[in-house]
């Protein structure tokens, strides 16, 4: 496309100075530009909107804690204040707000949101308790353990990532087959506009023909179809509480 592109305005800046307004490309050149710009601006949404939807997982920790004192007081602290060793409270139908341990208490914990399970996990003193998940009808005391990158929920949000970043075996072949099917783009253009010029239909002429083949043929779609469904996949697959480690794993 960039050559495309480059070919057909360097084509228009001669033709201008060489007194030639007619043979220039200026108008099929901001046409296709518009076309291509357009073409990037959808891409680019479908991928922010893949990845707006792997940042719903931090959306489930909640905005603040309730943090036990010294003098048994309740305080309600932001989430970037708590700290390793508090002991925090969590209210029936509250949200969790870090990795733990259970100190007093009894309940039914919802970990769905994360783990996939849609029955509630019985919660006593001694059990483990992640951040995000939702406490059910009675009351806890936890003495947080892990904050901030450390949480389980932090942990599913790094391999899911790493998942978005490598590539499987499918999109490698993609990458290789786009590879030279631009070479061949390049050479059918090539190609196209020799014949042109042979064939004495004009420079303009052959230059118009040259760019079409170039932007027609350039199998820019494949390059970008591939990565997209694969992003897309992995992140569905973890707000639904499936996380996928490596690509390779969802091809098969």
């Amino acid at each position: 496309i960039a050559l495309a592109i480059l070919t057909a305005y360097s084509y228009s800046i001669y033709s201008f100075f060489a007194k030639k307004p007619d043979e220039a490309l200026f108008w099929e050149l901001s046409t296709l530009i518009t076309v291509m710009l357009l073409g990037h601006w959808l891409e680019m949404k479908a991928v922010s909107g893949a990845r707006a939807a792997l940042k719903e997982l931090s959306k489930l920790l909640p905005d603040t804690a309730e943090v036990i004192m010294e003098n048994a007081e309740v305080k309600i602290v932001p989430l970037s204040e708590l700290k390793e060793g508090d002991i925090a409270l969590a209210r029936p139908g509250a949200k969790i707000p870090a990795d733990g341990v259970v100190l007093e208490g009894q309940s039914e914990v919802n970990e769905a949101m994360l783990t996939g399970e849609s029955a509630p996990v019985a919660k006593r003193p001694g059990s483990q308790t992640i951040a995000g998940t939702i406490n059910g009808d009675g009351a806890l005391k936890i003495k947080i353990t892990k904050i901030g990158e450390r949480t389980f929920l932090a942990g599913v949000t790094r391999l899911v990532a790493e998942a978005e970043a490598s590539k499987s075996r499918l999109q490698t072949l993609s990458d290789r087959a786009a590879f030279y099917l631009t070479l061949i783009a390049i050479f059918s253009g090539g190609l196209t506009f020799i014949f042109w010029i042979l064939a004495k239909g004009g420079a303009s002429f052959a230059l118009e023909r040259l760019v079409a083949v170039l932007v027609i043929a350039c199998p820019h779609a494949l390059g970008l179809a591939v990565p997209l469904v694969a992003s897309i996949s992995t992140t569905l697959a973890a707000r639904h509480g499936f996380l996928v480690r490596q690509r390779l794993a969802l091809e098969i």
